[in-house]
């Protein structure tokens, strides 16, 4: 069994892998406990300071946290409007949750989205299996440019969660 090292800082450290023609997986540790991890990405309050960039304006951030419960964000980011929204199926705090995920200007690409939240030795590995319906649309998602952004978001979530760790510490 490898142990898990904590570090300064994880900013930048997400990975993403191809797994299939049809799959995008995405990995990356947080140096908190998983409840902490699964609380920022499901608390409207907390994903309003990290999902996106600083410069993103938040128009609707809904997030309904119950098995058949509904999900949904809207940014303007310049004069851009980018809408995702889904649906939870399965929820079992902290350690997975499943929904589906609409990019709202593709309403025909939806997505599952399989997460898993895994705390070993304090450090929680987020691990996202995106599972599209054929290999355009997951190499649209891909081409979409969502991993820079998506580093930008998980530093920022980093820096969230370590503020939530600071405050229960208090």
């Amino acid at each position: 069994m490898t142990t898990n090292k904590i570090v300064p800082t994880r900013h930048g450290s997400a990975v993403v892998t191809l797994p299939s023609d049809t799959e995008i997986l995405i990995t990356r540790a947080f140096d908190y406990p998983a409840e902490l991890v699964f609380k920022a990405w499901t608390t409207p309050a907390l994903i309003r300071r990290w999902w996106g960039f600083e410069t993103s304006e938040w128009l609707v951030c809904e997030v309904d946290l119950r098995e058949g419960g509904r999900w949904r964000y809207v940014i303007r980011e310049r004069d851009m409007e980018v809408g995702f929204h889904g649906q939870f199926r399965e929820i079992d705090r902290p350690r997975r949750l499943v929904s589906t995920e609409v990019y709202e200007g593709f309403p025909d690409g939806e997505a599952l989205n399989v997460m898993t939240f895994e705390e070993v030795d304090g450090v929680t590995t987020m691990r996202t299996l995106v599972q599209h319906s054929c290999k355009e649309h997951r190499d649209g998602h891909i081409n979409s440019g969502m991993e820079g952004g998506m580093q930008v978001s998980y530093n920022r979530m980093e820096d969230v969660i370590a503020e939530l760790r600071g405050a229960a510490a208090a």
